[in-house]
């Protein structure tokens, strides 16, 4: 997409035009299905193309300002126009990220699973750490967080899973998929040694009925099991854990968050798709190094990111080269400067 956005592209205002026409027609809520599927069409298209639109009007407006500023010889406007010009540019920067997130399922909830790696307790501390720091991050965009999985380990998780619900949710987290790498004292060691460890995270989407995936019964097994963890004595009692084995593909889901079985292999289900519908776009697109993460080694030299905590502080990103000193707020759920970095870093990648 062009730097203008959406806004230079005729065929958004064109089939912007198309809809509100056909939902001038009488008849247009006749059949409510295809009307809502329609007026959902023209909200997204409304919300990419407006803000490009206001944008493109007020720095035409600010552009005739500065014209007529400079005509007069009049310095008295300079700091307003300055103040305008740094606010719209933000408002361009964040607008340009959206139209990074333009993939088919790039709006949709997602996935979040956790597995902890080479370090033994160290590790399984570091992921409930790293689990932590993208929920913080889910809650400060407002979005609905359901655990679906956990698998708890001396000095905390051995692997978690999370469905994260909000717009752009996958598409905003996509590029954390990957190996992180954290270096501080241990509080587990009596000597107070330095320790690197390591924790993989991998994202999926979630799929909604709009795309097919399709699983044949006889490629899928099926196992029950008695959960653990927190959830009173009926979920412990009883087999209402699901686990789902993809023969073909070896993919395997686990759901154990709900009492009821039903829900478990509902939500299981939900996430299988995802888990196929990434694992066949890897393989049309031939690219599985970059996007199955989750399938390295989950130790060094594979990281796509480290946590320094001693003997300074620093998070760097070795793909952006992205940084930041202020490790406790990264921890707190303040990542959307590697976020945001890593969709310029694959929009340009993708363009050269």
């Amino acid at each position: 997409m062009p730097p203008g956005g959406v806004f230079e592209d005729a065929s958004f205002a064109r089939r912007i035009g198309d809809i509100e026409k056909e939902a001038g027609d009488p008849d247009f809520w006749k059949y409510p299905g295809q009307a809502e599927k329609l007026m959902g069409e023209l909200k997204a298209l409304k919300g990419r193309y407006e803000p490009w639109k206001s944008l493109r009007s007020e720095i035409d407006d600010l552009l005739v300002l500065y014209e007529l500023a400079v005509e007069a010889g009049d310095e008295s406007q300079d700091e307003e126009i300055e103040t305008t010009l740094a606010g719209l540019a933000g408002r361009y920067e964040k607008q340009n990220i959206f139209e990074v997130l333009s993939g088919e399922v790039d709006k949709n909830g997602c996935f979040l699973t956790i597995h902890s790696g080479a370090g033994g307790t160290e590790a399984c501390d570091w992921s409930q750490m790293l689990y932590r720091m993208y929920l913080r991050w889910a809650e400060r965009k407002g979005f609905s967080i359901e655990e679906v999985d956990m698998l708890e380990a001396e000095g905390g998780i051995k692997s978690a899973t999370a469905r994260i619900e909000g717009d752009y949710a996958y598409g905003y987290l996509k590029g954390e998929s990957g190996v992180h790498r954290l270096v501080r004292i241990s509080p587990f060691d009596a000597n107070a040694r330095r320790h690197t460890s390591f924790a993989s995270a991998y994202i999926f989407p979630v799929i909604d009925d709009s795309i097919a995936v399709t699983i044949r019964p006889e490629d899928l097994r099926v196992d029950t099991y008695r959960s653990g963890g927190a959830g009173g004595q009926h979920i412990n009692k009883t087999d209402s854990a699901v686990r789902f084995t993809h023969l073909p593909t070896g993919i395997v889901v686990a759901c154990q968050n709900e009492r009821s079985q039903i829900k478990n292999r509902a939500i299981a289900m939900s996430m299988l798709k995802a888990r196929l519908y990434e694992y066949y776009r890897e393989e049309k697109e031939k690219e599985n190094e970059k996007f199955a993460q989750e399938k390295k080694d989950i130790s060094w030299g594979n990281q796509i990111r480290s946590y320094v905590f001693q003997p300074y502080t620093l998070v760097k990103d070795y793909r952006t080269k992205a940084e930041s000193g202020n490790i406790q707020a990264v921890m707190d759920g303040d990542i959307d400067l590697f976020i945001e970095e890593y969709l310029r870093f694959a929009w340009n990648h993708s363009r050269a």
